[in-house]
């Protein structure tokens, strides 16, 4: 798997949305998934912003417009509970079979509708700043070596972005 084209999405793009709304397509072209959703969030008064891009439209757009207040996902998603406590992130090779451990399936089929993801935890000084999630809809996905190398690469590039900008953002 190159990553290339994603390098030079990072040194092409100095502005923090124009980079993220390059990398989304980028990210599923290169993984071969069919949604992807990045989603900027501060730690201490808790609002996102998602940024989201879909190879169709019969897929879920995500993007908000702009900053929301976040819900208590923990709550219902044990995945965003993980996240916020700054565990690995999790790669799930189809919701139907994995452990309610580690997602609620009905929470998921109700609020995001994929079948396989990438739920990749962007953390800095022991706190969550953002999520990256790649996915697949109507099948399970096995998630390669090469994927998982992938997905580590791009939180290390993205988080200090990702952290830069929610701060500079002052939400």
């Amino acid at each position: 798997m190159s990553f290339s084209s994603l390098e030079s999405i990072f040194s092409t793009y100095t502005e923090p949305e124009a980079l993220f709304n390059a990398l989304l397509p980028e990210i599923c072209q290169t993984l071969q998934t069919d949604r992807c959703f990045l989603v900027v969030r501060h730690p201490d008064s808790r609002m996102y912003r998602n940024f989201c891009w879909r190879s169709s439209p019969d897929f879920p757009d995500l993007t908000t417009a702009g900053w929301e207040q976040e819900q208590e996902w923990e709550q219902d998603d044990p995945m965003f509970a993980a996240a916020l406590r700054t565990e690995s992130s999790i790669f799930v090779e189809d919701i139907e079979t994995a452990p309610a451990t580690v997602l609620n399936r009905e929470f998921e089929r109700e609020n995001f509708g994929h079948r396989a993801l990438v739920h990749a935890h962007l953390c800095h000084t022991e706190r969550l700043w953002g999520i990256l999630q790649p996915c697949i809809f109507n099948h399970p996905r096995s998630w390669s070596e090469a994927d998982r190398h992938l997905i580590n690469h791009l939180i290390a590039a993205l988080t200090p972005i990702v952290v830069q900008y929610v701060q500079s953002a002052a939400v």
